[in-house]
């Protein structure tokens, strides 16, 4: 058996949209994760600010940091590695994640590893499940992403199957609720309200899901169109809106979507792992309805706990820990944030300088 001690030790830190969030992990076991949410400052305009998510992150970094070193009881030294979310995101906000990683990799003489934001929500899945199966396909679904990924090596190889050519579906859970006036985010209270609502109430519309239409691609802007004009006619009739019903159709739509072009894509690729992740994996009907069409065809369905599918640092660190087992190339001194970073890049090695004189700049004992 493999000492827990021989394996990395590392700190993530996630700052792609409006969580600051910092985890630890010693090889694939969570020690800590600690977050840091501005969502409330958000609320009240109905989605994320940029500016606003930067500058939150900005005061929630060094706390953050400080809570997670208690939760996971080691000290900055102890790390073997600083990993972070290098893109894809908001340009604004990976830039105060990227500045305070390189300030304490270089600050502790620690290797810095610059990691794919959806790399990361895959390899989360290693904290709860072990080793993700090679290959495996993921659907992550989020805010800014519904795509299908094919991953052979997470730390080197992941290929784009299908992505959405509009809206995604946290997009669309968002606008659905905004309609509705649920507030802000409309992903957990869609959920809420659809467990009272009858899923069949209202035919919506499923997209791209005609026999010509791209296979694994995803389109939630007619969805939501559809479901926005509906509303509208019933309140322009003077009837009352059914929330509840409303929210169940609509959420049937989207998932039901999702998992059979996620189901479809495995089939075509003769891969029997799915692993879910992002902030939508937490829907309770997504789950539900994924767990079934995936046991009729065969294929064995991987879905990290509801609190690692949103935004943390506890998945940073699992992809910077991965890369540090397989001996991948650390991060430059060079790295900066790419709010458009392909997955393709799981993590960005850097052009310019590398870290030979790593040891060097520890021993100026630079941090206390």
């Amino acid at each position: 058996m493999t000492d827990l001690r021989d394996e990395p030790l590392v700190l993530g830190i996630e700052t792609s949209c409006d969580e600051t969030g910092v985890g630890i992990v010693r090889g694939t076991t969570l020690l800590a994760d600690a977050v840091a949410s501005s969502v409330d400052e958000h609320a009240r305009f109905g989605g994320v600010v940029p500016e606003v998510a930067s500058r939150a992150h900005l005061e929630a970094m060094v706390p953050t940091i400080e809570r997670a070193l208690k939760e996971a009881r080691v000290t900055a030294r102890d790390l073997d590695g600083i990993a972070v979310t290098a893109g894809p995101g908001l340009a604004g906000a990976l830039l105060v994640g990227v500045s305070a990683a390189k300030a304490y990799a270089y600050a502790l003489g620690k290797p810095l590893y610059g990691v794919n934001h959806l790399a990361s929500h895959i390899c989360v899945d290693q904290l709860e499940h072990g080793a993700l199966p090679e290959p495996t396909m993921a659907l992550l679904v989020s805010g800014g992403h519904s795509s299908l990924l094919l991953s052979t090596d997470i730390t080197a190889d992941v290929r784009p199957m299908g992505a959405t050519i509009d809206d995604a579906a946290g997009e669309a859970f968002d606008k659905i609720a905004r309609v509705l006036d649920l507030g802000f985010p409309g992903g957990p209270v869609i959920d809420r309200y659809a467990k009272e609502g009858d899923p069949a109430a209202i035919a919506f519309p499923r997209g791209l899901t005609g026999p010509r239409d791209p296979a694994y691609d995803f389109s939630f802007s007619g969805l939501k169109t559809a479901v926005a004009r509906w509303i509208e006619a019933k309140r322009a009739a003077g009837e009352d809106v059914p929330v509840r019903d409303v929210a169940a159709s609509f959420q049937e739509a989207v998932v039901d979507v999702l998992t059979r072009k996620a189901v479809r894509a495995c089939k075509d690729a003769g891969v029997d792992h799915l692993m879910i992740g992002g902030g939508v994996a937490a829907n309770s009907r997504l789950r539900v309805l994924a767990q079934e069409r995936c046991e009729a065809a065969g294929i064995r369905l991987r879905v990290p706990r509801p609190k690692l599918c949103t935004d943390n640092g506890a998945m940073v660190a699992a992809l910077g820990a991965e890369m540090v087992s397989r001996g991948r190339a650390a991060s430059s001194w060079d790295l900066s944030a790419d709010s458009s970073l392909p997955v393709t890049d799981p993590h960005v090695p850097g052009t310019g300088h590398t870290h030979d004189h790593v040891h060097e700049v520890s021993k100026e004992n630079l941090y206390p």
